[in-house]
């Protein structure tokens, strides 16, 4: 999640949906804020894990942060599946990496930084991944729809992609917006639903 405020006084969510530009990149230095025990009981990743993930899927964390996430994702795939965290910041991957090596995930996750522009996952990931997940990270993508182009392309038939954004950040609006552009991509959508107080979206490629 970004931060917003400007120093003219005008949140940045405002400023960047008005000139049609992502949003700001939440810092690296700020990381400790993504891995705390009280935002592990309000979104409960292991619940989120458990309705997607099956012993041996290739997933896809995408906006993976400091792997709060991604720690439970890898449970559930097991030592038979394979999570990618993708993240644009290399602090960001250092972080999840000191987080998830005490727990002996990291044999199942394989880290990797992206371009402001692009996945770069293609053409080694593309039809292998089951399950995708974007949460509170698509506002700061540049071009959503490339993004969703991508991630469509690297998706098996009928895998899955969940996203999910924060409601004081994303508007509504904004938020039906990306859904379109996923389902521009290719992708078709399951259902509209609420992630404790997020916005969420799942949807499945045919």
């Amino acid at each position: 999640m970004p931060r917003n405020d400007a120093p003219d006084g005008t949140a940045g969510s405002e400023r960047n949906q008005r000139k049609g530009r992502a949003h700001d990149v939440f810092p690296s230095s700020r990381a400790r804020h993504l891995d705390s025990r009280l935002r592990w009981i309000l979104y409960r990743p292991d619940r989120l894990a458990d309705r997607y993930i099956k012993p041996g899927d290739k997933i896809l964390d995408f906006g993976c942060g400091p792997g709060f996430f991604t720690r439970e994702f890898a449970k559930n795939t097991g030592e038979t599946g394979t999570v990618i965290a993708v993240d644009l910041q290399e602090e960001m991957l250092s972080l999840l990496m000191k987080n998830l090596e005490p727990e002996g995930l990291m044999p199942r996750i394989v880290t990797h930084q992206c371009k402001p522009d692009s996945l770069g996952l293609s053409p080694e990931w593309d039809g292998r991944i089951d399950v995708a997940f974007a949460i509170f990270v698509v506002h700061e993508v540049p071009d959503a729809s490339k993004l969703f182009r991508e991630i469509s392309s690297l998706l098996v038939p009928r895998g899955l992609l969940f996203i999910a954004e924060p409601p004081f950040v994303v508007s509504g609006k904004e938020f039906r917006s990306t859904v379109e552009k996923a389902m521009d991509a290719g992708l078709a959508k399951v259902e509209d639903r609420l992630y404790f107080l997020n916005r969420a979206a799942l949807l499945r490629k045919p």
